[in-house]
């Protein structure tokens, strides 16, 4: 699979840390011609100064086309991993549409956005790989996240879509579904994060590890913590139950803040 990356054309949005970082430097280092995308300019440079990469900073929904441009005109792995998490609380408060705004903009249009420029290309080629940073959270939800949970539900549904639709023309979908992972958006998910994913966090290295061996075995769900796949399980197949246990970390939340 390695060899198969050799020269390959790869965008990582959300590249000036944490999983996107990561992504970059595994691509990097399997020989590809790496794009590091980053809201932040300075990240994005530093990432891609390290690995021998292409920098193009700026708003991951806006430069697909110029990230396609540094690449020669080529794109042969796409990874949709710029995400926001806020800590909403709930909607007992003042809804802050500023914030159902950006994470729909960033967690799930952006993804929509990309799909729809890249796809052209590879549909006339027969080839392309679509990676989607979702969350656990896609699949299951998150106390006191609303606005993530519910955007993160629908870029897995979006990643699900483009795999059932486009992989007999050679397109190519990974989910990553990790539970918590130590970077800044960790931090950002403040104690309701704490509280349910810090215990069992794992390393950005860890989530490309999984990545890494889905792609080489085909896989379309990425689940850097196995554990996902009975939460999953139970979840549709007894929902009552899976819905009462949590809230039950809903009430233990709320009761330490």
């Amino acid at each position: 699979m390695v060899e198969a990356l050799r020269d390959a054309g790869v965008i990582v949005t959300g590249a000036g840390g944490g999983i996107g970082a990561a992504l970059a430097r595994r691509f990097a280092a399997a020989g590809a011609r790496v794009v590091v995308n980053d809201l932040d300019a300075g990240k994005a440079e530093a990432v891609a100064a390290e690995i021998g990469a292409t920098a193009v900073p700026g708003d991951a929904s806006a430069i697909v086309a110029d990230a396609r441009d540094a690449l020669g005109g080529t794109v042969d792995v796409y990874c949709a991993n710029a995400g926001v998490a806020f800590e909403d609380g709930d909607l007992g408060g003042a809804l802050e549409e500023r914030t159902w705004a950006t994470s729909w903009d960033v967690n799930l249009m952006a993804h929509v956005r990309a799909a729809h420029t890249l796809l052209p290309d590879w549909l006339e080629r027969g080839g392309g790989r679509f990676v989607a940073t979702v969350s656990a959270a896609g699949l299951l939800t998150m106390v006191g996240a609303p606005s993530y949970s519910v955007t993160k539900h629908g870029a897995y549904a979006f990643a699900e879509w483009l795999s059932l639709t486009y992989r007999h023309r050679g397109v190519k979908v990974h989910a990553i579904c990790p539970q918590g992972v130590r970077t800044d958006m960790l931090a950002a998910t403040g104690s309701a994060g704490h509280l349910v994913l810090q215990a069992d966090a794992v390393t950005p290295e860890a989530v490309v590890d999984a990545l890494f061996e889905g792609i080489a075995q085909d896989r379309f769900l990425i689940l850097p913590h196995p554990e996902v796949a009975g939460f999953y399980q139970g979840r549709a197949a007894e929902p009552e139950r899976w819905l009462a246990g949590m809230n039950r970390i809903q009430q233990k939340w709320e009761a330490a803040r």
